[in-house]
């Protein structure tokens, strides 16, 4: 990629832009973690989730993404324990930003039926971009290796950032509501590559989702096939400049299911007078004993619907245990339920 340093600069500046909000996930209930640290543990085994988005494939060197985690709950600690690690990886000069956290939950069982989960996060991240891979055309540079590199001083100002991050959460669930919020960036990190101050504002997140069973009461024989919906609300914020509402249902009839869902924000007007909308998103499901597989599609509604392409994404949920729930601790805490996507039964049933 031939660029003038003016033009380089004038590109860092729009993808300091673009990395001022967070990635994002249309199947945000299958990246668990990564939307609200209060999740953690909230699994009856052990849980293993990877999550891979592109967005914007028509567009030349298209955003992609790809988030990791597992999380375990240590019944005698009423506590979960997590891990979670994230890459973004976006256009031809190699933009990345890469996280690792920790996370922790505590479990209250605040009457028979609900449950609150506060949450943290502590992660350490880096961003910048691939310096061998730019092409100044400035006749300053010389290939080694099949790689570029430049005497000119002034691209010494751009590097990679390092930086720790904090976030919170807190979620209040039954078996059939659950409601959260969390805050991520707390500390507001610096992300500058240019060796000055560009703070990525903190984010906020509001979320709620709620399972209405279709077939209460009906008769069960062998054939039967659980069926229930599951509609989900999320409304995320994050600086003084950006907010989203996602909104949508999945019908499952175990164990497959599929959903619509929209992305914008319907009581705002765009530049050109219009309803401000994003996406409507198409999901399917597959919920097997142990795990379950999404892909959705974003169809773009935006004024990039001509030219963008939407967005691909599939997530994977796996869920294993190493020894049974012990009998005592199954007793204990059986009325304690899990929020859940599917039919399974969740610890502490």
């Amino acid at each position: 990629m031939r660029v003038k340093l003016s033009g380089l600069f004038f590109g860092m500046l729009i993808v300091l832009s673009a990395h001022a909000q967070d990635i994002q996930f249309s199947q945000y209930y299958q990246a668990p973690l990564y939307l609200n640290p209060g999740f953690t543990g909230i699994t009856p085994q052990q849980r293993v989730t990877f999550n891979h988005r592109v967005q914007w494939p028509n567009l030349p060197q298209a955003f992609a993404t790809y988030a990791a985690s597992y999380d375990i709950f240590i019944d005698e600690l009423r506590s979960g324990f997590g891990i979670m690690a994230t890459t973004d990886k976006m256009g031809s000069a190699g933009w990345r930003t890469s996280t690792v956290g920790l996370l922790y939950s505590y479990k209250v069982k605040v009457s028979d039926n609900w449950v609150f989960s506060p949450g943290l996060y502590f992660g350490y991240g880096t961003n910048g971009i691939d310096r061998s891979r730019l092409r100044l055309g400035d006749g300053l540079e010389f290939e080694r290796d099949g790689q570029y590199y430049s005497i000119d001083p002034d691209q010494d100002r751009i590097g990679r950032q390092s930086y720790f991050d904090f976030g919170s959460g807190a979620l209040l669930y039954n078996r059939a509501f659950w409601i959260g919020t969390a805050f991520h960036h707390m500390n507001q990190p610096n992300l500058s590559v240019l060796g000055d101050v560009s703070r990525l504002p903190m984010k906020g997140t509001v979320h709620a989702g709620f399972r209405i069973d279709l077939s209460s009461g009906m008769l069960r024989s062998p054939s039967y096939r659980v069926s229930y919906l599951t509609p989900s609300v999320m409304y995320r914020w994050q600086g003084k400049s950006f907010s989203q509402f996602d909104m949508g249902v999945n019908y499952h009839i175990d164990p497959v299911s599929v959903g619509i869902w929209y992305r914008g924000k319907p009581w705002e007007k765009n530049v050109i007078n219009n309803m401000s909308s994003d996406a409507l998103i198409i999901q399917l499901g597959l919920y097997m004993k142990n795990l379950n597989i999404g892909y959705s599609y974003d169809f773009s509604i935006s004024e990039l619907q001509t030219t963008s392409g939407g967005a691909h994404e599939i997530s994977l949920v796996y869920q294993f245990s190493t020894k049974p729930v012990q009998r005592s601790v199954k007793q204990k805490y059986r009325l304690i339920p899990c929020p859940t996507f599917n039919s399974k039964e969740g610890f502490w049933n």
